[in-house]
């Protein structure tokens, strides 16, 4: 479900409300979840995972692949305006941070080193920063 964007400027106790603690602290305070504690880590139904900040539409399920880091993982993100990358220095390391374009959400970082993959890339996000919406049954009576 998708908010207006008037409802994105948030003071931190209405995020807090909404995520709860540890969605809270990903998502609004660039934590990271710990790897392999996610459900979507292993997750291959077909859909479109979404910000859980905001609902913006952000990686196709067509795109994730088993990488064994213990974070969901994708070569591409569904539209390259949904995300934004940043250059983060934390922790003695240069990395590419990601976040979504719409909020401004901590999701993870990309790398690259996606082998085998069409792009090369591996956006490595936190599952506690999605929601998964599932395709629609087309084997369904209207």
């Amino acid at each position: 479900m998708q908010e207006n964007d008037s409802t994105l400027t948030k003071t931190d106790a209405q995020w807090l409300e909404q995520l709860g603690p540890e969605a809270y602290r990903v998502l609004r305070q660039k934590g990271t979840e710990r790897p392999f504690s996610s459900e979507f880590e292993t997750h291959w139904e077909d859909g479109t995972y979404r910000c859980k900040g905001c609902g913006s539409e952000l990686f196709s399920s067509q795109t994730k692949f088993d990488a064994g880091c213990g974070w969901p993982s994708f070569y591409q993100a569904l539209d390259s305006s949904k995300v934004k990358e940043i250059r983060d220095t934390s922790h003695g390391m240069i990395r590419t941070e990601v976040v979504c374009a719409r909020c401004n959400g901590h999701l993870g970082h990309v790398f690259p080193d996606g082998y085998g993959q069409p792009t090369g890339l591996r956006y490595c996000i936190n599952g506690i920063s999605l929601d998964f919406e599932s395709a629609p049954d087309e084997t369904a009576e209207p």
